[in-house]
C-alpha cells in the first residue's frame, strides 16, 4: 500500500519514450543535491531543466548551476511578489529570506539592477520568473510589481532574452503591459493559467505556453481546453517543482 506520508516522495515514473526539457523548476528548493535531483531527472528522461530565479540571491544561484552543470539553464528574476517586499518591507518574513525592512524605490532599482548584470551572462537564457500576481499581492503593493515586471520585460529585449511570465488571477493586465511595452522575441507563460481565448491570443502573439501538472487535475477543464487549441509548436512542458 503507497505511504500517506507526506515527506516520502512518490516513486519515479517509467521513463519517458523521449527525452523532455523541464521548462521551469526550482532545484534550490528540493531536497537532496543538484546532482542528485538531475540524475533522477534523466533516469525518466528528462534531459534539460531550466532553474528559475525569484529574487537576487536565488537568481545568483541559478546562474551558477547553470554555469556548473550542462544540462542546466537558468532564468534569472525579482518574483512579481518580491517586488513589493523589497519596496514595502516584509515585516514578516512570508519569503524565504525572513523579514525585512521597507527599502523604497532606490532598493527595488538596486534588486534589478543585479538582475540586470545576472541576465547578461551567456549561461543565463532568460528573465523571469516575472509578471503580475493579484492573488498574493494586495492593491498596495500593485505598483512596485507593475514598475517591476516592466523593467524585467526592458532586461529581456536588451540582453536578447527569454521572458518567463508568472500570471496568476492577472491575465488583463499582464497582456496589456506587454502591449504596452512591447513583448521580446521569446516569451513564455509560464505554467499556463489562462482560458481558451487567451490561449488563441497568445498564439496570435507567438507566446509560448507551457503547461504544469495541473492540467490533470479534476477541476481543470478550462486548462484542457487551452491546451487543445494551443499550437503545438508554442507548447511547454513543465514541473514547477516541487510545487506543481
Amino acid at each position: 500500500m503507497p505511504s500517506k506520508n507526506a515527506d516520502v516522495p512518490p516513486p519515479l515514473p517509467e521513463p519517458l519514450r523521449v527525452a523532455v526539457a523541464d521548462s521551469h523548476t526550482h532545484l534550490d528548493m528540493q531536497s537532496g543535491t543538484v546532482e542528485e535531483g538531475l540524475a533522477k531527472a534523466a533516469s525518466v528522461g528528462v534531459t534539460t531543466v531550466v532553474q528559475v530565479g525569484c529574487d537576487v540571491r536565488g537568481s545568483r544561484w541559478a546562474a551558477e548551476t547553470a554555469a556548473a552543470h550542462e544540462s542546466v539553464h537558468a532564468t534569472v528574476a525579482l518574483h512579481p511578489n518580491e517586488a513589493p517586499r523589497i519596496v514595502l518591507g516584509d515585516p514578516d518574513g512570508w519569503s524565504r529570506q525572513g523579514a525585512r525592512e521597507p527599502g523604497g524605490d532606490a532598493a527595488l532599482d538596486e534588486a534589478l539592477a543585479e538582475i540586470d548584470r545576472l541576465a547578461a551572462l551567456p549561461h543565463v537564457l532568460g528573465v523571469g520568473e516575472t509578471g503580475l500576481d493579484h492573488f498574493r499581492t494586495g492593491p498596495e503593493g500593485m505598483a512596485a510589481q507593475e514598475r517591476s515586471f516592466r523593467a524585467h520585460i526592458e532586461i529581456a529585449k536588451r540582453h536578447g532574452k527569454t521572458l518567463v511570465i508568472h500570471d496568476r488571477e492577472a491575465h488583463d493586465d499582464v497582456l496589456r503591459v506587454l502591449k504596452e511595452e512591447g513583448a521580446p522575441e521569446r516569451t513564455v507563460f509560464h505554467c499556463y493559467s489562462g482560458d481558451a481565448d487567451m490561449a488563441r491570443i497568445c498564439a496570435e502573439h507567438g507566446y509560448f505556453m507551457s503547461f504544469a501538472g495541473n492540467v490533470t487535475f479534476k477541476n481543470a477543464q478550462g486548462l484542457r481546453d487551452a491546451l487543445a487549441v494551443a499550437p503545438l509548436d508554442l507548447v511547454l512542458v513543465e514541473t514547477d517543482a516541487p510545487f506543481l
